[in-house]
């Protein structure tokens, strides 16, 4: 049997019946972290915004699951606009500012709700 633990974090919900990451042993793997806004419950308005609360949401749910941030490996952002990396690198120095211990990042280009 697997001991299996769904982390959840205030202000942050999917909408459908999934938890914001599921953890068994020291390995923990996350689902979909978006912009929204916990105040208002919707993705932020604009980009600077939006990867502030991703990368807010992304670091408790990690807390949640007992870790920090040092113990991230890879992120994968999917944007609409590749071109706003200005934005999602300003907030990624900001989480990483060590540049000699960084986890490894993909951007990826894509169709998005929201």
């Amino acid at each position: 049997m697997t001991d299996r633990r769904s982390v959840h974090i205030q202000g942050f919900r999917h909408k459908n019946p999934i938890p914001n990451a599921s953890r068994i042993g020291d390995i923990v793997m996350s689902g979909i972290i978006n912009g929204v806004d916990p105040e208002a419950g919707t993705i932020a308005e604009g980009i600077d915004a939006q990867t502030f609360f991703m990368f807010g949401h992304m670091r408790a749910i990690v807390e949640a699951a007992g870790g920090s941030t040092n113990d991230i490996l890879k992120v994968t952002v999917w944007m609409r606009d590749r071109s706003n990396r200005e934005a999602l690198n300003r907030e990624w120095l900001a989480l990483f500012p060590d540049e000699t211990s960084r986890p490894a990042r993909h951007s990826l280009q894509a169709q998005l709700e929201g």
